[in-house]
């Protein structure tokens, strides 16, 4: 990854520790991350929820241009960028289809981000490959942020989530975490597990032996030496976790079909087995969902997944004021 020169220019180097602020940073690992700069973020997020709750939007990145660049498809992350942009007065460049582009031509990933730098002050961008926003920031002037490398991490939604768990519960030291689903290509699962590796935490993760959390994700969790167990049964955590991050099986990972319908409706979160959940406790999903979680959750004050989408933006709004120097 990449720092800043004295001249503003970015050197190819380690990915920088953020305790020296966010201006000119590209933000492309949780790794990066420390408490009192999760800290400061999440406070920035609460006084944009304020603004926006408050008047809608403001002025603060006017002048200032966002490219968006996905070559995977995506909904809510785009959007939420597009929109936490739109809500600070900026401009956006919006590139979801990026096989219309130039790429389809052969353009090569530094290219199109070193021709994109031309007009835009920060980038994000989604790739289906692991490293990419990396090899991307290596190239780059402008901040790049990560919104998702294939089944590596997806930083920005580590962010929202735990901001979410923040929010509402009141605090993050002290929870169970359980985790469940698809672990072993869930980027979400991947970034918040390291992520909570900052607090005094319990973690369980819940999986069928096929889609258990990578081996390498399992070995920095322990290294914190927080407690952690793995099982099969989502049961099993039901009435002592505190959060229920579900994830989607994605079909989109697998090449055999078969071995995703043996998978696919591993787990479904329903009414009964709420019943056996606390009173105060939150249910997460980083959206889309299929059937791992019953409609008839979605009244449930417990369910915080349309919460959390709506965190995303503050998160976001929050971050890009901060890599433009505006936070």
């Amino acid at each position: 990854m990449s720092t800043k020169a004295s001249n503003g220019i970015k050197r190819v180097g380690l990915a920088p520790n953020l305790t020296s602020g966010f201006y000119g940073q590209d933000i492309i690992s949780v790794r990066q991350f420390t408490r009192d700069n999760l800290d400061y973020i999440f406070g920035v997020a609460d006084e944009m929820r304020a603004v926006v709750r408050r008047v809608g939007s403001t002025d603060l990145l006017k002048g200032h241009v966002l490219a968006c660049v996905f070559y995977e498809p995506s909904t809510r992350t785009s959007s939420s960028f597009i929109a936490a942009m739109s809500r600070m007065g900026g401009s956006v460049i919006p590139i979801n289809e990026v096989r219309y582009s130039s790429v389809t031509k052969g353009e090569s990933l530094p290219d199109t981000i070193r021709t994109l730098e031309s007009y835009a002050d920060v980038i994000v961008l989604r790739h289906p490959e692991i490293g990419a926003s990396e090899v991307a920031a290596k190239y780059a002037r402008k901040p790049i942020i990560n919104a998702g490398d294939g089944v590596g991490e997806h930083p920005t939604q580590a962010l929202l989530d735990l901001y979410t768990i923040r929010t509402d519960l009141g605090k993050i030291d002290g929870l169970h975490v359980a985790m469940v689903g698809d672990l072993r290509y869930g980027r979400t699962v991947h970034s918040l597990a390291r992520l909570l590796c900052l607090y005094d935490v319990r973690m369980t993760f819940v999986s069928p032996e096929i889609l258990r959390l990578p081996l390498d994700v399992m070995n920095e969790v322990k290294d914190h030496n927080l407690p952690v167990r793995e099982t099969y049964d989502v049961s099993d955590v039901m009435a002592d976790a505190d959060v229920l991050y579900v994830t989607r099986v994605q079909r989109e990972r697998f090449a055999d079909q078969a071995q995703y319908d043996e998978v696919k409706d591993c787990y479904v979160i329903t009414p009964e087995l709420m019943d056996k959940a606390k009173e105060q406790m939150v249910v997460m999903h980083p959206l889309p969902r299929v059937n791992e979680i019953s409609y008839a959750i979605d009244d449930d004050p417990r369910a915080a997944y349309f919460r959390q989408m709506e965190n995303g933006m503050y998160i976001r709004m929050a971050l890009l004021a901060a890599v433009l120097g505006k936070a």
